[in-house]
């Protein structure tokens, strides 16, 4: 059930040495990589499995300003303004594109809805605009016809999965990183407190700092580690259609679905705010902290309680690092997507699209997202360990800040100027909300 992602073939010789280790190879560990080779330090990424092989390869394809937490939108347009380059950065085809996004709106209550994040997202020019009518239909045909209004940002864009990860994992090696597939991190190596080393299966790889992007893993991982990262996984679905004649070009949402054109001519459509939450122990041990958005997002997450339960209960939260972990037993996480979710999503399409026939679904998957409390990520260094470093819980908001986020990470590592304020994304907010300490790698 995976989707289509390029393939990145592995480097050989593990290093003995080198200044960072990213842990995790999807967009945010790509980025990181690549940002820091840039900046002329040696890097060692080490993915599991293959790059961009998990959530990164099975996500939406959105990269937009609109709709983010108001801590987030510094950070995105960030973003963006790395994604219009990209191509010519890596010198590969991501997939951006730059045709707007916007969110379509059935009542006067979801346009109220967005006029609200509209009011107070002016204080950072974004280029948000409220369409009706003409307006609307002048961005996409018919629209009036379905929708009361549109929260419409033409700034905004879409880049291509199964491409852009591998694009820039590749550009990082241009700049002398090394990239090793199927070879996992069992955990860190410790010396008097500080890291000074990564434990792979294939060896140990001493170095100064350790960038963990492990997407989904990251709470596992981290644990080991002793660090309380507090995450969850949400399931989402998604499919992709056969190749269209004709079709919007913009990339567009309303309440049951979301649909982004893809370089094949097909579409990449979703059931837009409903996803699967699979309850297993932390849901639990985490519960206090996902209260406030369990009550604000009630209905759009469907729970489920079977044998993902009973996995997480026999999975060891504690290992050696001398024998083989889950990390290499579970390359890729792929497990089956939701179909009465997809079933949702396509009718809506091809009731608002009828123009474009008898649309045919080509495959459909789905992936884990790693989801925070507040559901921003963790961008910061680990202060109880020294050398550590975090970025992870996107939240399903990664592959479109993924640039942005990982030009952070790397300024952060590097003890540089920060792209931006970075103390949103501190991971001390969900315990004592201390101002977060810059503390560079070197």
């Amino acid at each position: 059930m995976s989707p289509p992602v390029d393939l990145v073939r592995s480097d050989t010789d593990l290093p003995e040495r080198v200044r960072v280790v990213v842990i995790g190879g999807g967009i945010i560990g790509v980025t990181t990589a690549l940002f820091l080779a840039e900046k002329g330090h040696s890097v060692a990424l080490c993915e599991k499995g293959r790059i961009g092989g998990e959530q990164s390869s099975r996500n939406w394809g959105w990269c937009r300003t609109m709709g983010r937490d108001f801590s987030e939108i510094p950070l995105a347009m960030e973003s963006l303004r790395l994604w219009r380059g990209m191509n010519e950065r890596t010198g590969r085809e991501t997939g951006f594109r730059q045709p707007g996004i916007m969110y379509l709106c059935e009542n006067e209550q979801e346009v109220a809805t967005q006029e609200a994040w509209l009011d107070q997202a002016k204080l950072y020019q974004v280029e948000s605009r409220l369409l009706r009518g003409q307006e609307l239909d002048a961005v996409m045909p018919g629209a009036s016809a379905n929708f009361v209004a549109g929260l419409h940002t033409p700034t905004d864009g879409r880049a291509e999965p199964a491409h852009a990860a591998p694009a820039i994992a590749e550009a990082a090696r241009d700049h002398g990183a090394k990239i090793f597939t199927n070879c996992a991190v069992r955990g860190i190596d410790l010396h008097n407190g500080r890291l000074v080393g990564v434990i792979t299966e294939r060896g140990r790889i001493r170095c100064e700092a350790a960038v963990l992007a492990g997407g989904a893993w990251s709470r596992l991982f981290a644990g080991n580690a002793e660090l309380d990262l507090p995450q969850l996984k949400v399931l989402g679905s998604v499919f992709r259609t056969e190749p269209l004649d004709g079709g919007p070009e913009i990339t567009a949402a309303g309440s049951v679905f979301a649909f982004r054109k893809r370089l094949d001519g097909g579409y990449t459509i979703a059931n837009a705010f409903r996803s699967l939450a699979e309850i297993t122990p932390d849901s639990f041990r985490l519960f206090s902290q996902y209260l406030p958005a369990l009550k604000s997002q009630f209905g759009s997450i469907e729970f489920a309680f079977g044998q993902r339960f009973f996995e997480a209960l026999r999975q060891p939260r504690k290992w050696r690092l001398d024998q083989p972990t889950v990390f290499e037993t579970v390359r890729t996480l792929d497990p089956p997507p939701t179909q009465k979710f997809n079933d949702v999503a396509i009718n809506a399409f091809r009731a608002i699209f009828p123009a474009l026939g008898d649309v045919k679904v080509a495959q459909a998957w789905a992936g884990y997202i790693d989801v925070t409390p507040d559901a921003v990520p963790v961008i910061c260094a680990a202060q109880q360990v020294p050398g550590m470093f975090i970025a992870t819980g996107f939240s399903g908001h990664g592959f479109g800040i993924g640039p942005g986020a990982g030009k952070l990470m790397a300024d952060i590592v590097a003890n540089d100027a920060p792209l931006v304020d970075p103390r949103a994304f501190r991971l001390s907010r969900f315990s004592d909300g201390s101002k977060i300490e810059m503390d560079g790698g070197f």
